[in-house]
This record gives structure tokens, sequence and C-alpha cells, in this order.
């Protein structure tokens, strides 16, 4: 059995960022200097890479290849990595695996196609498709999106559950359904399988109150600037001790307001404007149609990380 084979997804998983220079070439110097801070965080269970927060939708595939090798080169075994494949072809999506394997990805994170957003939901067979051809590309193991009720891209239960059945490589989902209910409904039922599948949260807006419904962990853009947070959350709920989570918590929040307020899209911008105040990135840029913050959201963020006591010294180190 391979090492890919026996990964568990589980715990504290970041999806990291993907530096860009002044000519918005991948800034390789950068992203080396960001995946070493966050494989320090004390306690974090693996790295994502080709997400959202690498602004993946702007990525070539060419790019996506580049940033599998040297996230191998740069992290070699020192923690898992799980590669987004996100693309609107199922044939690309297969290229895309076998790339992630080839290149020594522990997992594969699974986007639905946005195509799919026209009702897709009604199709069931179009997502089932499209993961065989993932999975005859890779065996390794998956962690399947599940994205918000909102956006029209997220699987019905009985459709999920179905899923989970026929492609026993899926050994998570990243849950996003933004529903309480239907969160807590996912956990509960996942987790009763014969064979149970694992529940990552990425509720980053409201973590506490997921994390306590049960989950086994959590992937999250959020974690490329506060992992060392998220992690004392998620053993401070482990441990049931409420007090010391509510506390880690007040922390938290003010980067909830700083990443996740509206516009929504935002987010991974500011997270980058983020580092860039803490000392970690030299630069902010982002790709097109994404735009650089205006002066007062960035006093906003400054502010939000000064109330939760982050700056150059306190981001990523252990959380006393």
């Amino acid at each position: 059995m391979s090492k890919a084979s026996r990964f568990v997804p589980e715990g504290v998983i970041p999806a990291c960022l993907l530096p860009f220079d002044q000519d918005l070439n991948i800034d390789e110097r950068s992203y080396r200097s960001h995946l070493n801070d966050l494989v320090s965080v004390d306690g974090i269970t693996g790295i994502t890479i080709n997400g959202h927060a690498a602004e993946v939708h702007a990525l070539t595939y060419e790019e996506q290849h580049r940033v599998a090798a040297l996230t191998k080169e740069i992290l070699g075994d020192r923690v898992p990595i799980i590669t987004g494949i996100f693309t609107n072809s199922s044939l690309e999506a297969g290229r895309m695996s076998r790339m992630a394997q080839e290149e020594g990805a522990d997992a594969l994170l699974v986007f639905p196609p946005d195509v799919m957003v026209m009702g897709g939901h009604l199709r069931p067979e179009m997502i089932t498709e499209h993961l065989r051809r993932i999975t005859d590309a890779s065996d390794l193991p998956i962690i399947l999106f599940q994205f918000p009720l909102a956006s029209n891209l997220s699987y019905p239960l009985d459709t999920l559950l179905k899923l989970l059945d026929r492609y026993p490589q899926i050994r998570a989902i990243k849950d996003q359904i933004g529903d309480g209910n239907q969160h807590e409904r996912h956990i509960r039922e996942l987790h009763a399988l014969a064979n149970p599948v694992k529940v990552l949260t990425t509720h980053s807006a409201w973590l506490l109150g997921s994390l306590a419904l049960g989950c086994d962990g959590l992937l999250s853009g959020a974690g490329s600037v506060i992992a060392n947070l998220q992690v004392a959350l998620f053993r401070a709920i482990k441990a049931g001790d409420l007090k010391k989570a509510q506390a880690i918590n007040d922390r938290i929040y003010p980067t909830v307001r700083a990443f996740y307020d509206a516009p929504l899209l935002d987010m991974h911008n500011r997270m980058k404007e983020a580092l860039v105040y803490l000392g970690k990135l030299p630069e902010a840029y982002v790709r097109p149609p994404l735009i650089k913050p205006g002066q007062s959201e960035l006093e906003k963020i400054r502010l939000c990380m000064d109330k939760a006591g982050l700056d150059r010294e306190t981001a990523y180190a252990p959380v006393v």
C-alpha cells in the first residue's frame, strides 16, 4: 500500500495562497517562503494547493503542474499534499489527477464543474462520469468539495451518498453547504456509513459552531494566515474545553470580518494583504478579474489583524 493510499483526511489542512510578482507571474521565492511558514505550524495535517485560495481559476494547466512539482520539491514528505482538481472538462480532470499523482500528491480535492450550475443536481450521472474519469486516472484518496446550497453546485444528499458508495476513493467531503441543519446531517449520516467518510468543514465564518457539531477537521483558505489559531481551536474542541475554544474564537473573529465580509470573492485578496501587513509576503498581487482592495479596506484588514493579536512574531507561532 502506498503512502498516499494511507492518507487520512482529518485535522487542520490550510489551503495555501499563490504569490505573484508585479508581472503576474508566479513568485516562486515567495511561494517557497509561504509554504515553509505553513509547515512550521505544529499540528497541521496537510496543505492544499491549486485551490480557490491559490486563484486556481486563473492558472493554466502548465502553471498548476509547475505548482504541484514545486510544492513537492519544497515540502518533500514533511506534510501531506492535497492537490485541487478544478476544471469544467472531465477529460482534463483525469489528466490533472494523473499529473498530481505523478508529482507526489497524497490526495485530491475535487471541485464540481462550474457548468453544472445550470441544473447538474438534476443530472447526477454527470458528476458520476466526472468522478469516473478521475478515478480511472488516479487511485489517490479524494476529498469531494460540497459547495454551498446557494451556488446551485452542491450535491443533494441522496446523490452524495450514492457517490460515496460508488467511489470508495472518496474519503472525505469539504463541506461548505452553508446551512447548519444540512451540515449536521452530513456529519451524522457520513459518520454512520458502514465505511465512514470524514467531514472537513470550510465554514470559516462560523468555525467554532461547525467544529462543535463533530467535524473531523477543517480545510480552509483562512489557514493560509491563521493556521496556528485553527489548530488551537480544533485541539480545544477535541479536548472538550469550551471556554478555551471560545477564547481562541474571540481571536479568530476579527479575521472573519477581515476576510469574509461582502463581497466574498475578495476573501483571498484580503488574505494576501494580511500577510503583507504581517511581514510574511512582500506584495499582494492578484490576477484579474480579481483586483486589489481599496485603501479603506486595507486599513480595516490591518485593524482586524491587530485585534486578533497577530503580528510578524505571532503569525504562525504556537498559541499560548
